[in-house]
């Protein structure tokens, strides 16, 4: 018999300036779930954008998932991160996803995160 649940999906999204996005995902008494989750940081360049740089971290219910810092590029135009992981939310907890941007020279536009239940 085929499931009629309706997958999960949960996103958070913030602007211009802003570093920091939480996610908070219930947690479900009696089910396990598993997430595909996407985090995207974009940020504006400068037109000279030497020593520009801009970095994204992501922790998973307090804990250092994944931290990346690279130099901006495109000058004039926007540049980013991304990062997508998988995971297991057994059946009980909530789970919170904090990601965190930072950036010298470089203006944050946006910081998204997403999760997506996989049925």
């Amino acid at each position: 018999m085929a499931s009629t649940a309706k997958p999960e999906s949960w996103r958070t999204e913030v602007g211009v300036g802003d570093a920091v996005a939480v996610l908070h995902i219930p947690g479900a008494l009696k089910r396990s779930r598993t997430f595909d989750i996407d985090v995207s940081l974009l940020v504006r360049v400068p037109e000279d954008n030497t020593d520009a740089w801009h970095a994204l971290t992501l922790e998973i219910d307090g804990k250092r998932q994944w931290h990346r810092l690279i130099a901006s590029n495109c000058p004039g135009q926007t540049d980013g991160l991304d990062y997508h992981c998988r995971l297991v939310l057994e059946a009980g907890p909530a789970l919170r996803i904090r990601a965190v941007a930072g950036a010298r020279g470089a203006v944050v536009q946006r910081l998204q995160i997403e999760a997506r239940e996989d049925l």
